[in-house]
């Protein structure tokens, strides 16, 4: 497991620690987040019909950014409603487009633990440089960051330093 850091200009919130894993399969990867802390406050999406769909980084959410060039990227975002999406980008924040995988995600939460792991299918290439992040929405409405490894500035997970894991082939 990979210790994510809140970024340094978020204020603590209700979680205090979140733990990332991400495995290679044959079909892809499998990756499982565990936010540590106070989960009533936070804003947990309810479980909906699971599919594609946009926008699931304005609330809680987990986020993987696979490269296996360094330049071109793959970017899944993973919700706890079990709303996932998938995009290719050919550079920094370039050429976004939806791009080709399956998702699917388990769900468990308790008083001190939100687990979501997830179960991708898609092609992706090792080795690879992988980022692991987390936006935790509390009931505040204030969204904190989560990541590997941040660049200075404003949190920035389509950064290349976010990629901080390494997986050989």
């Amino acid at each position: 497991m990979h210790s994510l850091v809140l970024h340094p200009d978020c204020a603590a919130g209700s979680v205090h620690a979140i733990e990332a894993d991400i495995q290679p399969t044959s079909h892809g990867c499998r990756a499982t987040f565990v936010a540590h802390g106070k989960i009533a406050q936070i804003a947990v999406p309810p479980v909906q019909d699971a599919g594609r769909f946009d926008d699931l980084w304005k609330t809680t959410c987990f986020e993987i950014f696979w490269s296996h060039d360094g330049t071109s990227y793959r970017e899944f975002n993973l919700s706890p409603s079990t709303r996932w999406a998938c995009y290719d980008f050919d550079a920094f924040r370039e050429g976004m487009r939806d791009a080709p995988a399956e998702v699917e995600i388990a769900v468990e939460v308790t008083e001190t633990t939100l687990r979501v792991t997830a179960d991708i299918r898609s092609t992706l290439p090792l080795p690879a440089t992988v980022a692991l992040n987390g936006i935790i929405k509390d009931v505040d409405g204030v969204n904190r960051f989560w990541a590997l490894a941040f660049r200075d500035g404003k949190p920035e997970f389509h950064a290349e330093e976010c990629r901080a894991a390494e997986l050989s082939a």
